[in-house]
């Protein structure tokens, strides 16, 4: 496996280890900004700070060539407590990067030093490090920022690693990729009482519980089987105290899917059941449905290009296909707005984690989770041969 040469490879070992030891939430990634800005200013490469709220972008152009290309990276943690104890672990209570998205920032920037150092292309090079990509939207930040008008590009990639996958293995699939994400609440109002005196009170709780139930059963009878789609509770409240009939109650979740029709069909089916439910139990209902982001999807020729890039790197069998994911990733409003395409890297089966392995691999999201090392030279190979590919040096 041929790979770049990177002889400050255990600095940026380092420098990973550090940002996972401080992770930092949505739109608080100064820290981890500043650490990113200042390493590529030390190498000579222009950067531009505060795009986004957070976010950095640093631009570096070879030759007289006018096509430009984005590559980008995620920098925010998750609220999550870290349950590992090695030496790098969170020093942060409830912060973790249990996502890889300090990997991710490490691997932009050790292409960014190669390609900075060895100049084998002819155009520009944008190096997006995203803020709030779990929790905020932070590629739409940057959007709206101005990212495309000031840094302009002619496509973008994005890469995110995937535990289970060997390492030296990627996913570039053409089409849809992550599921687009909407949230709901439904609250339900009503007159509380004693618990001694049900009669007398009109039960928004038990409204609530119904349409809970009520809500299994849209993807199973609602959605043709061959339309992936995912409805999620995952929060519910009501109540103060034993004795008490609360008059309100509520319950949100997340819907996820990749068509358009089918995202209504499920917006609508839930309208339905919380009002007639709530109406049965002579109850008010009031529901909030949101579009977060939208799908990721693929352009077809940039991800062929990343399928023979990897091919004639790694061979065939480097090329792993899985299907549809139904996680949900803000990149899509990058892609909306320029070809790309949003790769996957194989982050191994927990083969690079000396203690506390979890059996299996460790899944994202995960308080034992922590990025595989091996992947920042193997990451890094494959955004510099992309760059020299569709910016080549014409001679």
């Amino acid at each position: 496996m041929q790979l770049i040469d990177l002889p400050n490879l255990d600095r940026l070992v380092a420098l990973r280890r550090d940002i996972h030891a401080h992770p930092e939430l949505a739109y608080q990634e100064h820290r981890t900004a500043e650490q990113v800005a200042a390493t590529l200013e030390s190498w000579g490469i222009a950067v531009t700070r505060g795009i986004g709220k957070t976010g950095v972008v640093a631009t570096l152009s070879n030759g007289a060539g006018r096509r430009a290309i984005s590559l980008r990276a995620d920098m925010d943690a998750l609220p999550l407590q870290e349950e590992n104890t090695m030496p790098h672990r969170s020093r942060h209570d409830g912060r973790m990067h249990a996502c890889g998205h300090d990997g991710h920032t490490v691997m932009l920037l050790a292409a960014a030093y190669h390609l900075h150092a060895t100049r084998q292309f002819d155009g520009t090079v944008n190096f997006i490090f995203q803020p709030a990509e779990e929790d905020g939207a932070g590629a739409l930040a940057m959007v709206e920022d101005g990212l495309f008008e000031r840094f302009p590009c002619d496509a973008i990639f994005g890469m995110h690693n995937w535990p289970g996958l060997a390492v030296g293995t990627f996913v570039a699939e053409p089409g849809g990729r992550e599921a687009s994400c909407s949230v709901f609440t439904i609250t339900v109002r009503g007159k509380g009482g004693h618990v001694g005196t049900p009669h007398v009170t009109t039960e928004a709780l038990l409204a609530v519980a119904q349409i809970a139930t009520q809500i299994q059963h849209i993807v199973a009878r609602n959605v043709a089987p061959t339309d992936p789609a995912v409805v999620s509770i995952t929060r519910l409240e009501a109540g103060t105290a034993f004795n008490v009939i609360p008059d309100s109650a509520w319950l949100g979740g997340s819907v996820r899917t990749y068509d358009e029709h089918v995202l209504l069909r499920i917006e609508q089916r839930l309208r339905d059941i919380a009002a007639h439910v709530a109406r049965s139990y002579e109850c008010d209902m009031e529901f909030v449905f949101t579009r977060e982001m939208p799908a990721v999807i693929n352009d077809p020729a940039e991800t062929a290009r990343c399928r023979r890039i990897v091919k004639d790197w790694l061979g065939e069998p480097a090329l792993v296909a899985l299907p549809p994911l139904m996680t949900s990733e803000d990149f899509s409003f990058m892609l909306n707005r320029r070809p790309g395409c949003y790769v996957l890297i194989g982050n191994g089966n927990d083969e690079h984690r000396q203690q506390d392995a979890a059996l299996g691999p460790c899944a994202l999201h995960n308080p034992h989770y922590d990025f595989n090392d091996a992947l920042i030279p193997l990451g890094a190979s494959f955004w510099v041969r992309l760059v020299e590919d569709y910016l080549p040096i014409h001679k």
